[in-house]
């Protein structure tokens, strides 16, 4: 069940300058919420985040500070959470345009204490990625 979808803003860490300041597309999924089976699910929060277009920052940039701030304000156990990076597909350059197929990325972060670290990405495979569509594009 989708619990929140907006915008996310994050402040940087460059003072009065807002280095590393932006913005986000957020969605967050609890799977206990929708669930009438009573099906346990190791990961039952799924964060979704995407880039907007007038951002000066892009998540992937600054994905260890965006799970950082998402995880404390929305108090969500950083290890009960699947982090998803969507990047949807879209073209460039002049005619013939080039397409850039959209792209799904799950992130582990190594986390100490509360903070984020070292991520690593990889590509979202079947069958998680279908249902990560689903919730996506229902």
């Amino acid at each position: 069940m989708l619990v929140h979808d907006d915008i996310f803003f994050w402040h940087g860490w460059g003072g009065k300058l807002k280095l590393g300041s932006g913005k986000c597309r957020l969605r967050i999924y609890d799977l206990k919420r929708g669930d009438k089976k009573g099906l346990m699910h190791l990961r039952p929060i799924i964060v979704v985040v995407s880039d907007v277009e007038d951002s000066k920052m892009s998540v992937r940039s600054c994905s260890s500070h965006i799970a950082t701030l998402v995880s404390k304000e929305f108090n969500i156990d950083p290890h009960r959470m699947l982090w998803v990076e969507y990047y949807p597909e879209h073209q460039y350059g002049v005619e013939p345009l080039h397409d850039i197929p959209e792209k799904f990325d799950a992130v582990e972060f190594e986390w100490h204490g509360d903070k984020a670290i070292q991520p690593k990405w990889r590509e979202l495979k079947a069958p998680l990625l279908d249902e990560v569509k689903k919730l996506i594009f229902a």
